[in-house]
């Protein structure tokens, strides 16, 4: 297959912060963290920028890092020291393994498939939700995101519904780029979702009062279930992919959803 690596950029990232010599964790970011603004001493704001800065454009081939990233990156105007040990922790965690990439690899189809899921109310200073998805062609992860939610959520099926169109749309941009390549897929595109109650409201025309304040959505994504160009799966909480890009966890979990996204380090030793 194809391997993705960016472990000499990351070595030299750490050298220059003097974190090479440093104690590896095994996570980005601390499970059931409480970062928040305002609190705690201020830091340098041009040297967290740069670092933030740095992590983003490393996080485009580490998906491992990008909902730790997403949360540093919204306390650039006002970082505090809190905010800049949770920079270290990332950091530390990338000297565990400097070598992890991305392997594409053959797997015998082309399906469209993507995972979407989303934290509730995970801000502590507005209360936003953070959108996570990530879409697969031919069982290889191709592209991801996590971001918080330009509104406020009502209800945690509200904020699932938000993040299902989010994976709706990277579908069916996905679709239209290998049709500009000459790779057309007609079959029906697959949503994984871990919300009963979300996928109830995408195949349920009636409106109602929990769903009128998403109607543009619920629209947009009964129309493609209507047209066959999607299909919403239920997937268990464990087996939700997505799940890295809207909270953290412990090792124990972290690692295996990492492995499932296709992240190998083939400069580990065997």
């Amino acid at each position: 297959g194809i391997f993705i690596s960016q472990r000499k950029y990351i070595l030299d990232l750490l050298e220059e912060t003097g974190m090479l010599g440093c104690r590896p964790t095994d996570s980005p970011i601390e499970t059931n963290h409480h970062l928040c603004s305002g609190i705690g001493e201020l830091v340098e704001k041009e040297r967290y920028q740069r670092l933030v800065g740095r992590l983003i454009y490393l996080s485009h081939t580490r998906p491992d890092i990008a909902y730790a990233v997403g949360i540093v990156s919204q306390f650039m105007h006002d970082p505090r020291v809190t905010h800049l040990d949770a920079v270290y922790r990332i950091l530390r965690y990338l000297k565990s393994a400097p070598g992890k990439g991305i392997l594409f690899s053959n797997h015998g189809h082309l399906r469209l498939e993507a995972f979407t899921d989303a934290d509730w109310a995970g801000s502590i200073d507005a209360r936003r939700s953070t959108s996570g998805y990530c879409a697969f062609v031919g069982g290889n992860l191709v592209t991801w995101r996590s971001k918080k939610q330009g509104v406020v959520s009502r209800s945690s099926a509200e904020a699932e519904y938000r993040a299902m169109a989010h994976g709706t749309c990277e579908l069916m941009w996905l679709q239209s780029l290998l049709s500009d390549i000459g790779l057309d897929w007609s079959g029906p595109m697959t949503l994984y979702c871990d919300n009963k109650a979300a996928i109830c409201i995408s195949h349920n025309p009636v409106q109602h009062d929990r769903t009128k304040h998403i109607e543009i959505a619920r629209h947009f994504i009964k129309e493609k279930l209507n047209k066959g160009v999607i299909c919403m799966t239920f997937v268990k909480s464990e087996d939700q992919l997505a799940d890295v890009f809207t909270k953290g966890f412990n090792s124990k979990v972290f690692h295996p959803s990492c492995c499932k996204l296709g992240m190998r380090d083939i400069f580990a030793p065997t």
